[in-house]
């Protein structure tokens, strides 16, 4: 069974088609990720993956639940990162950490091993005790991350999470994600950054208009893969 998936997901912003009856699914120890241009759905689809948008009509699920209405239990196994991380700027990195593995059902005794290992995954130990509002963006953006998978879920969602990062940071970021995955997790990104999604995914789908219109094995000639499937879904009008 998949730990993922969007059914047939519409919805429409102002009278603008964002979703146009998009299907995806991610399996256990799997990591899928969606490209597509600016507007084309991918944030949209996420936010309703994630409970955070209430979509016109289809189906989402995570751990074969409404992510809208998990329960405590399902809610534990599930983390993401889609825009704002749960983040507080006047507490610590560390703080940080804590508080999002005690929000994510960890218990007490747990919580100091997870946020160590957390803050070696996402290579923060040097920010431990600085406050989050100090941190540049790059890690930042890291913080996020790690305080959605601090209690190592097993299906996360991620988008754009390597945007700002340098080429550190990018390496750090694929490499949590591909060992959540080795371990069993269902990781779902989004990402502009074909040559990215190329070293850490299993399988690339690619959103226009609100729908998948292809899939790209990961390899050689991805950027023109792409704009072929792009194309060929615009019905090559461009």
């Amino acid at each position: 069974m998949s730990a993922l998936e969007l059914t047939g997901v519409r919805h429409t912003f102002a009278g603008r088609t964002a979703l146009d009856g998009l299907d995806l699914a991610v399996a256990p120890g799997e990591v899928v990720a969606l490209v597509g241009l600016n507007g084309a759905g991918k944030t949209t689809a996420l936010r309703v993956l994630t409970g955070r948008l209430r979509p016109d009509g289809g189906r989402a699920r995570v751990h074969g639940q409404d992510p809208a209405r998990l329960t405590p239990a399902a809610a534990r196994r599930f983390g993401h990162c889609v825009g704002a991380g749960l983040v507080d700027p006047d507490l610590t990195v560390r703080e940080n950490l804590r508080t999002a593995a005690l929000l994510h059902g960890l218990d007490r005794g747990s919580v100091p091993s997870a946020c160590a290992a957390a803050l070696d995954r996402l290579d923060l130990g040097a920010w431990a005790d600085a406050r989050a509002r100090t941190l540049s963006a790059g890690n930042a953006q890291r913080l996020g991350i790690a305080c959605a998978a601090v209690h190592t879920p097993a299906a996360l969602v991620l988008d754009e999470p390597t945007a700002t990062l340098d080429p550190r940071g990018v390496v750090v970021v694929r490499t949590l994600v591909r060992s959540l995955a080795d371990a069993g997790a269902a990781v779902l990104v989004s990402s502009h950054h074909l040559d990215e999604v190329a070293r850490v995914a299993d399988r690339v789908l690619v959103v226009h208009a609100g729908r998948v219109v292809g899939g790209l094995a990961p390899g050689a000639e991805m950027e023109q893969r792409f704009f072929g499937a792009v194309l060929a879904a615009d019905g090559g009008t461009r």
